[in-house]
């Protein structure tokens, strides 16, 4: 289901609005199947996929996802992308796409929450506070470019308030997602990284070797919020992606709810 952004370029989607305008004036014309395209935070991959494929089996409704980082997601359905549904892990970028005039206002919730953690590879040997070790070992750490990628942005502003930031500041790997940060570690090519709660899920290859406590916890949630030009299916979809249903499988996947932000589980 997943597909890159590359592969939804306005050409292929005016193609597709053109076939299904020819097949709404032809009753003996083949019915095209119904599409909803999501542009999404990489972070939401797994759940949004399984949430995604459940709906189409469920409505006969496709929904075609796009992962990336926010600030790449967002900066793509700014210059044109063709998004129905936008889902982001910051508010700031979908603050961005409500004053671009990209999104409609109304329609925005916030869908999930998360927190942050630190991970290293399954079969590091760090024992103790893992930046005490990584102070000893001359190591380095991998977050999401701040600049562009909110887990990076929420990352820097936790080593901010803790006091950690001037001394790690000189050894950062920034990446363009959390899911790249997720890949440095694993691959052994940075010790440690910094990542959401949910990104650990599933994910043999690392472990959280430190879990912020909830009174250093930054408030995480993610906006979600209609183009101006999603059909109606677009709209049932985002409703469902409030629904139990999608709420237990945000829930297994590691996001909290978005009432409270990054303090109460699902």
């Amino acid at each position: 289901m997943a597909q890159d952004f590359a592969a939804w370029r306005p050409t292929r989607r005016a193609a597709l609005v053109v076939t299904l305008l020819g097949v709404s004036g032809c009753g003996s014309a083949p019915s095209v199947p119904r599409v909803v395209a999501l542009f999404a935070a990489a972070s939401l991959a797994e759940a949004i996929t399984e949430i995604g494929s459940a709906w189409q089996a469920a409505t006969g409704v496709a929904v075609r996802s796009s992962f990336a980082g926010s600030g790449a997601v967002a900066r793509q359905v700014e210059a044109g992308a063709p998004a129905d549904i936008v889902v982001l892990a910051d508010a700031i970028w979908m603050d961005r796409l409500i004053e671009r005039g990209r999104v409609v206002p109304e329609t925005r919730v916030d869908l999930v929450g998360n927190r942050l953690v630190v991970i290293a590879a399954a079969d590091a040997a760090i024992q103790g506070d893992p930046f005490d070790w990584m102070a000893r070992t001359d190591g380095r750490l991998a977050i999401g470019d701040p600049d562009s990628v909110p887990a990076g942005a929420y990352a820097r502003t936790w080593l901010q308030q803790t006091g950690r930031w001037d001394s790690v500041r000189e050894r950062l790997v920034l990446a363009a997602d959390v899911r790249a940060v997720r890949a440095f570690v694993a691959r052994g090519e940075a010790p440690l990284g910094i990542v959401y709660a949910s990104d650990v899920v599933g994910a043999g290859q690392v472990r959280v070797v430190l879990s912020p406590p909830l009174s250093e916890q930054p408030r995480i949630l993610y906006p979600a919020a209609l183009t101006r030009t999603a059909p109606a299916e677009a709209a049932a979809f985002l409703s469902h992606l409030r629904s139990a249903e999608a709420r237990a499988v945000f829930h297994r996947y590691g996001f909290d709810a978005p009432a409270t932000g990054s303090v109460s589980p699902v």
